[in-house]
């Protein structure tokens, strides 16, 4: 019988004897059955019933359990490694039985990797083979492999390195291979121990022959120790390979790159110069872990300037990847825009100076992630920190977050608003894994009961999630086919001529002008437009004016700090909702907004006093106002 699938499965397990006692690595229980069981079942799912078993330590155990294979829907061929040569070894002595070309796979890795699309990645190309890689979370101990922009694998860089300085892309082999027999005959020595993924690889390379990288987010785990074992055993009862698997679409998170994963540098073009911004690895990590693909998105116009090459740009992203590695996480892909529409810099490539569709506000880079890595638009997420990234995620049907890091939308090219503002990637990441939903739950009851509103009050003190709960409460209406506009408040703030920080809530804001506002939402029974003015805190002035076309059935949400507090607008609503947090958390919140508007220590602890003095306490009595009261951090 000639196979086209070859396992390795003559693994002693010596790390994992408190598991398997005697028994060889491969039987090794992952959801009651043994990996290598698992191993066969995903090559008969997808076609490859002709199996040759590579077997050496207590392989009796293992024809035991799996005989001829029948029972299992193969058919097995067991291929006896006497002398225990390595996985090199052990391969050459099956190379008999096997097919010209075939899969290669390790017994001691847990697997859900769609085989007809690797073999069919790899029917595409002349090669020696092709290896399975992917990103891990300790590329700084992993073997990383060098991949030219072609695809074709350039060589190994072996894990232990050198401590150079030199930075290298996190990608790892994954240990799951297409090999063709006739390049191993030449390659693989008869009379010593040799490995395939530390001594193979790097012959053939040497030799000339020519091997490709398979990209793909798809789950698979080496198991070969107990702790190792363990996550397996907890990803799967969390669903992560179902999540990863590409059987359905997979969610993703968006990731601008400067000013958002790592400090802003005006047209940065050295490595060095990139420094991740506190917290980037362990957020990403938190998204790796919860089998959210993070897909890093950029525009890099240096490289049309002509300030940086192609593979200088590969260095810088390199380290990002090292950086990344450092702290336990990793990018699933990252795509850049290398254009710039603009001619006239010194040295400059021409070809790249062109109007393309992957720049952002362009939403190119984000359908190419989307197309390739199958990715739900609704149910992922984009994070930046400029106002070209929030126009590309919500041109892309993305849910968006601003982050306050970088240019915190202060670019003002585009007049865009984020679904959500975030004060940076960790705050935002928590927000997607865990914080939404939490909202959800909380106001869709708020919703549910709703019935024909029109007009709703959100009020409560500065910094307790109003500005969150309105942009969740769109959310919610839309998907119940009502359409919600958020106005803030904010807009209607008096010029900083007209009022002073003692002179209370009411004297801050023209109370007259919003009245009006509200009365004609509430009355109006035809469409009509509304210019709602927009208010810049850092600048503290309005800078633009945002366009409402309210339909007779549109719900309007008025919200701001004041919103309880007019016994005018209370007449007018339909409903009110009084938002509450911890007085610890919303003072923190407040002194890092403060910070973020570039005030001094010591005027900031004043406004606080003032404001809690002047505006919290009239807030927090005017709750007993509200038909609901909601705390986002319960």
């Amino acid at each position: 019988m000639t196979c086209n699938v070859a396992i390795l499965a003559g693994g002693q397990g010596s790390r994992l004897k408190s598991r398997t006692g005697s028994l060889p690595k491969p039987m090794a229980l992952i959801d009651g059955k043994p990996v290598l069981e698992h191993q066969i079942l995903l090559c008969r799912e997808h076609g490859y019933k002709k199996i040759a078993l590579l077997v050496n330590y207590q392989f009796e155990e293992i024809k035991k359990y799996f005989a001829d294979g029948s029972a299992f829907g193969v058919q097995l061929t067991y291929v006896v490694d006497i002398s225990a040569r390595g996985t090199a070894g052990a391969l050459l002595d099956a190379l008999d039985v096997l097919a010209a070309r075939f899969l290669v796979l390790y017994g001691d890795t847990y697997a859900d990797i769609n085989l007809k699309e690797f073999w069919k990645y790899d029917s595409q190309h002349i090669s020696a083979g092709t290896l399975l890689l992917h990103p891990n979370d300790h590329p700084q101990d992993s073997d990383l492999m060098c991949v030219n922009r072609d695809g074709s694998i350039a060589g190994v860089n072996p894990y232990p390195r050198q401590d150079d300085g030199i930075c290298h892309p996190n990608l790892v082999n994954a240990a799951l291979y297409i090999l063709e027999k006739e390049s191993l005959l030449d390659v693989i020595p008869k009379d010593r121990k040799t490995d395939l993924a530390k001594d193979t690889f790097p012959s053939l390379i040497s030799a000339g022959k020519i091997l490709y990288a398979y990209l793909s987010p798809e789950y698979i785990k080496d198991m070969g120790t107990p702790d190792r074992l363990d996550k397996v055993e907890r990803d799967l009862n969390a669903g992560l390979p179902e999540m990863l698997s590409g059987r359905n679409p997979r969610a993703a998170v968006f990731l601008d790159r400067d000013g958002t994963l790592n400090e802003e540098v005006d047209h940065l073009k050295f490595p060095e110069q990139l420094k991740l911004l506190d917290g980037v690895p362990h957020a990403i990590r938190r998204l790796n872990q919860s089998g959210i693909l993070a897909v890093c998105i950029t525009n890099q116009p240096v490289i049309a300037r002509g300030e940086v090459t192609f593979d200088m740009m590969e260095n810088i992203h390199a380290r990002l990847d090292s950086l990344i590695g450092k702290g336990g996480g990793y990018l699933d892909r990252l795509y850049f825009c290398p254009h710039h529409p603009e001619s006239g810099f010194p040295g400059e490539i021409l070809d790249l100076k062109i109007k393309c569709t992957c720049r952002k506000p362009e939403t190119g880079l984000i359908d190419r992630a989307v197309s390739e890595l199958n990715i739900s638009r609704r149910n992922s997420w984009l994070i930046g920190d400029s106002t070209a990234d929030i126009l590309a995620g919500n041109k892309a049907g993305l849910r968006t977050i601003l982050v306050r890091t970088g240019y915190a939308g202060s670019d003002h090219k585009y007049q865009v608003d984020a679904n959500f503002i975030s004060m940076d990637i960790v705050g935002a990441i928590e927000w997607i894994l865990g914080g939404h939903a939490n909202a959800v739950k909380k106001l869709m009851p708020i919703v549910l009961s709703a019935g024909k509103v029109r007009t709703i009050l959100l009020g409560g003190a500065s910094q307790s999630g109003k500005s969150t709960a309105a942009s969740v409460l769109v959310e919610l209406f839309g998907m119940i086919g009502r359409v919600a506009h958020i106005l803030s408040l904010d807009g209607w703030l008096r010029p900083l001529d007209e009022r002073h920080e003692a002179g209370g809530v009411f004297a801050r804001y023209n109370m007259d002008a919003i009245i009006l506002e509200a009365e004609r939402v509430s009355s109006e029974t035809k469409r009509f437009n509304m210019a709602q003015p927009q208010y810049d805190r850092k600048i503290k002035k309005n800078h633009f004016y945002k366009n409402h076309s309210i339909g007779p059935d549109d719900i309007v949400i008025f919200e701001d700090v004041h919103a309880l507090l007019d016994e005018r607008l209370i007449n007018i609503a339909d409903l009110s909702i009084y938002m509450d947090i911890g007085d610890d958390v919303r003072i923190n919140r407040v002194k890092d907004e403060y910070l973020l508007r570039g005030e001094k220590e010591d005027s900031i602890n004043v406004k606080i006093y003032s404001r809690e003095r002047d505006e919290v306490s009239y807030v927090k009595n005017a709750a007993c106002k509200a038909q609901f009261q909601i705390n986002l951090q319960d």
